[in-house]
């Protein structure tokens, strides 16, 4: 398989009939396309040939001058106005006025701009990125299940997953997220793995590929694992990291503690919880071990996964919004387990890590104060935006096992880092930081992107991407997953 899979490379992947040229949309018959046109977009040649981003993609030394500096590392602090040394990729100092000796560094002006750890989303079907908001009312029963998990995805071919991951990574990126999981439950066939892990290597997003199970007689999972990780995750210095995903299997759990990988565990609930509880007593549970969404958990699964070690991921706004059950921010928190964030899926709702983070402060506030006005005492603390903004970024780098290397801008970690712009309409003047971020922001204010000190988003374009080639390519596979899968849908509906 080459290194770029494009919808023409597969013939039986993708097929562009006329009419998509013509964006016909064609009502009572199903969404063959869209009524719509792709935007315009400015080029990325002309972005690669500002100067000041030329100078900063060749340089060893970067220096981000003069911003707002929210370090989330207690022993660095926080600073009005500081700097950030990055050399190698790596953070290097982090003060106010540093003044780069020896080698010249490219500097970066951050005026007005909030420096702080990228944000980190601990659970997303990536390959679901050209369904985004297909889905835009539905539940996870009967609507997600029957129509993104079954019907939708049993005909993605592996040009599909690779057009679905790139446009959702790439949109990650642009909206300052910097790591991320990517729970992939499209696993077809080998070529379906190869196509999506691809796409996360061309994105340049710092990613776990949990590597979860597919349909069809070209279905290797789980034993695909071993060939993926020999070809793709031969070291543990790169973007991409491996993990199992899994449902909660005894066999499954088993498999990964022989191979030495950590799982990551989706659908965790009361319902699947007694499944949970026997891995637990069989000391299968292990450390680093994620599992995501854990509603209405009894306090002895909420003892298992604390004390073996195990972290949680809560898609807050997905939960309240599909379904799924009260998400479980204050059981968390009550049984001692610090959560993280996601996004799960944009099936139905936005992956930006604002949205995410507004839903988990608005709903852990609003029932702790209708506790109050009930007259209930004793009651836990309201979570602040500092402590949301530790949720989607310290906890996150726990969750996904990176906190040595990311999640607090500390020297020696890596250089993921957001800048954004709080001199926008939507945020001046600046009163207070977290604050602004957690619940003024959107991802318009995302200005500047570094992931592992390399430039990827820069003065609110991405960098190196060739954009209208990656719009063509998911709308081409979307239209051909749609008319395949013969889903009927509608613009307006």
């Amino acid at each position: 398989m080459s290194d770029r899979i494009d919808a023409d490379a597969n013939r039986n992947a993708v097929t562009t009939p006329a009419a998509s040229r013509r964006h016909v949309l064609q009502a009572g018959a199903g969404l063959a396309t869209l009524g719509v046109g792709l935007p315009v977009f400015g080029s990325a040649a002309q972005a690669q040939g500002d100067a000041e981003l030329t100078r900063l993609l060749a340089a060893r030394r970067i220096l981000i001058k003069g911003g707002v500096v929210l370090s989330l590392d207690r022993a660095v602090g926080d600073f009005a106005q500081a700097d950030v040394l990055i050399e190698d990729g790596k953070i290097k100092e982090v003060r106010p006025n540093i003044a780069a000796a020896g080698e010249a560094a490219a500097l970066v002006d951050a005026t007005n701009r909030i420096v702080m750890p990228g944000f980190i989303d601990t659970h997303h079907h990536f390959y679901q990125g050209i369904l985004r908001n297909i889905l835009s009312n539905g539940l996870l029963n009967p609507d997600y299940n029957r129509d993104i998990s079954t019907t939708l995805t049993t005909p993605y071919t592996a040009a599909d997953v690779y057009a679905g991951t790139l446009v959702s990574a790439l949109g990650m990126i642009d909206m300052g997220t910097t790591t991320a999981v990517d729970t992939s439950q499209v696993n077809h066939t080998p070529e379906h793995s190869d196509a999506g892990i691809r796409a996360l290597q061309e994105s340049g997003l710092r990613v776990v590929y949990a590597y979860s199970r597919g349909t069809g007689d070209g279905a290797q999972y789980p034993q695909d694992i071993i060939r993926l990780r020999k070809t793709y995750f031969t070291s543990d210095d790169q973007l991409l990291t491996l993990a199992l995903g899994v449902g909660l299997d005894r066999r499954l759990f088993t498999s990964a503690r022989e191979i030495g990988l950590r799982i990551v565990s989706h659908g965790v609930n009361n319902n699947t919880e007694r499944t949970l509880i026997e891995l637990g007593r069989a000391g299968l549970m292990k450390p680093g071990d994620e599992y995501i969404h854990c509603t209405h958990l009894s306090g002895e699964a909420w003892g298992l996964i604390k004390d073996s070690g195990g972290h949680v991921s809560l898609a807050v706004a997905i939960e309240m919004a599909m379904g799924h059950g009260m998400p479980p921010i204050q059981d968390a928190l009550d049984h001692g387990v610090r959560p993280s964030l996601s996004s799960d899926v944009d099936v139905t709702m936005a992956q930006d890590p604002f949205t995410v983070m507004r839903a988990a402060f608005t709903l852990q506030r609003l029932n702790v104060l209708q506790r109050a006005r009930k007259g209930e005492q004793n009651l836990p603390p309201l979570l602040t935006t500092r402590d949301v903004l530790e949720l989607a970024i310290i906890e996150g780098s726990r969750c996904t096992n990176l906190g040595d290397k990311v999640g607090t801008l500390t020297p020696g970690k890596e250089a993921d880092i957001v800048m954004l712009a709080a001199d926008r309409i939507n945020v001046w003047p600046l009163n207070n930081v977290p604050g602004a971020v957690v619940n003024l922001m959107n991802p318009m204010n995302v200005d500047t992107v570094f992931i592992a000190g390399k430039a990827r988003k820069w003065r609110g374009s991405l960098v190196g991407v060739d954009l209208p080639r990656v719009l063509r390519l998911a709308q081409e596979a979307r239209d051909g997953v749609v008319r395949r899968a013969g889903f009927n849908a509608s613009l307006f509906g």
